[in-house]
């Protein structure tokens, strides 16, 4: 059981202090069976105090052909154990295009897929539609609200700037940005100071550097064949070598804390506010409830110089995808 719970921004809703990413169980080459991915999820959730959801975080093409399998396998999921649908607050991504069509079939979609047994709790664009202003993407999301097709907005890659004017508009109750000790640049610094001073939660995934700073993938040749990350930057030969002192770094603190690399980034991420909700992925119930105890782990102000120290010896070589912010339609 797990302690730690954190209240999402501008609502009543409890959710427990680590969220649950469900891409890698579909967007893979060798999708988990449906038993692993239901044992995952349901270890999550019964780890949770009484009256706490789950934050489960899933898209509209998290699949290798982009297409709706995540959803299908939590529409799976609820179809089997309907008793968890109130125990679980789910997060899609969807439409990069902010126009209202544009907005309603992704939507639609995504409930379609999800099916009868859940409604869907947030949704946000996967990207900010540099082409419409963020005002009318808003006003757009509140009218699907208002019409009952989902009760919260989200945003997903965008800059301190947009995420103010968003919230001029309607409550934004949480912003997903990708947050870890190799992903904390002056965007993700900003995108986090304004959030706390609007109240709005910050889903930060990939804190474990998607993997990497587990120091499990010791090589690129660890890297599964067809795997979406030996596309990325920062795991071609070069840069994964050059960043390896990161993990080294972590590795040592973490053995002296008596935690996991793992937990001990989660951990730093959760250090950086009380509205930050670090968003891991898992298809295993083990690593799922790895990662969730990592909420309950205190660090001390010596602990984080210490990661801090190490940040600052070990600078990050290689972006975040795949090009720079513009390719990857980062910070919008």
């Amino acid at each position: 059981m797990t302690s730690r719970t954190i209240k999402l921004g501008g609502t009543d809703t409890m959710v427990g202090a680590v969220a649950h990413g469900l891409m890698l169980m579909t967007w893979t080459p060798n999708p988990v069976s449906d038993e692993q991915a239901f044992e995952s999820i349901k270890a999550g959730v019964d780890a949770l105090p009484s009256g706490t959801k789950a934050f489960l975080n899933s898209g509209e093409f998290y699949a290798m052909d982009r297409g709706t399998a995540n959803l299908q396998l939590l529409s799976r999921f609820y179809s089997k154990y309907p008793e968890y649908a109130d125990k679980t607050y789910v997060s899609v991504k969807g439409s990069i295009r902010g126009g209202m069509e544009f907005l309603r079939a992704s939507v639609e979609n995504i409930q379609s897929a999800l099916g009868p047994n859940k409604k869907l709790d947030l949704f946000e664009p996967a990207r900010i539609d540099r082409d419409t202003p963020i005002e009318t993407i808003m006003s757009n999301l509140v009218t699907l609200v208002k019409e009952g097709k989902f009760s919260h907005i989200g945003l997903s890659e965008c800059n301190a700037n947009t995420l103010r004017k968003a919230n001029a508009v309607h409550p934004v109750t949480a912003v997903e940005i990708e947050v870890s000790p190799w992903a904390y640049d002056e965007n993700q610094k900003a995108v986090i100071s304004t959030a706390r001073e609007l109240s709005i939660t910050v889903v930060a995934y990939s804190p474990l550097g998607k993997g990497y700073l587990t120091g499990q993938i010791k090589s690129t040749s660890d890297i599964p064949e067809g795997d979406i990350r030996s596309g990325l930057t920062r795991f071609k030969e070069g840069n994964f070598k050059s960043n390896w002192g990161i993990v080294e770094g972590l590795q040592s603190i973490a053995a002296k804390k008596g935690v996991t690399p793992a937990q001990l980034s989660i951990a730093w991420v959760a250090s950086l506010g009380p509205h930050m909700l670090p968003l891991p992925g898992s298809s295993k119930s083990s690593r799922t409830l790895e990662n969730l105890h990592a909420g309950d782990i205190k660090l001390s102000a010596e602990e984080v110089k210490a990661i801090d120290d190490i940040l600052a010896a070990n600078p990050v070589v290689g972006d975040r995808y795949f090009g720079g912010a513009e390719q990857a339609l980062l910070w919008g």
